[in-house]
């Protein structure tokens, strides 16, 4: 089940971290932002108001399920890495939701009994932006096939469960991968989501 907010709902402080990072590494904003908070196991995605990229607002918020072994950046580990990262591959337009993936190819549908699933329906292929933290030898997150991605499981959402990468229902991954470019930018913290306001549950905020 999804968290959902109003679109809309402005907040144009983003994380000081990220601002700091993103100067630290010559990173530039994207018009679309994702910020996943580990610490509430909470994805957010922020869309800039003007090309500029100096305001955003508060698209949508969803339940989201990170490593159950925690946070890390090593090779192996399981763990879901921190920092900057980018989506840099889209895999699985224009298949039904229900596809399952094994090495990023569909191999079935869940409804025709192709379980267990634990990758399915999307896939956004995450890599890493600073380097010696996140990007290359043993902290590559892209060689370390990390993704944004669904999941058979759904009743796992909302606490840690996956091993390294982030866990979305099908009713908020979808439409995500359908709005979000190659490009985007994505911030992983270790920490709780700062408050915005109350959830307000309902529809996807498209």
């Amino acid at each position: 089940m999804s968290l959902s907010v109003r679109p809309h709902l402005e907040w144009p402080a983003l994380p000081r971290e990220l601002r700091l990072r993103c100067r630290r590494h010559g990173v530039r904003l994207t018009r679309h932002l994702l910020l996943a908070w580990v610490g509430s196991q909470c994805l957010e995605w922020w869309v800039a108001e003007a090309a500029r990229c100096d305001a955003y607002r508060l698209q949508a918020c969803f339940r989201m399920s990170s490593a159950r072994r925690g946070v890390g950046q090593i090779l192996g580990s399981n763990r879901t890495p921190l920092g900057l990262h980018e989506v840099t591959v889209k895999i699985g337009a224009g298949w039904p939701v229900g596809t399952v993936f094994r090495a990023r190819q569909p191999v079935g549908f869940t409804w025709t009994g192709t379980r267990p699933a634990p990758i399915a329906h999307r896939i956004l292929w995450l890599r890493g932006l600073e380097p010696g933290h996140n990007l290359g030898g043993r902290v590559d997150t892209f060689r370390r096939y990390i993704y944004i991605h669904g999941l058979d499981d759904e009743p796992t959402l909302g606490r840690p469960a996956s091993r390294g990468c982030l866990h979305l229902a099908a009713a908020d991954l979808m439409p995500l991968f359908d709005h979000v470019p190659v490009g985007t930018l994505v911030w992983i913290s270790s920490q709780s989501r700062p408050p915005r306001g109350a959830f307000s549950p309902g529809r996807f905020a498209g």
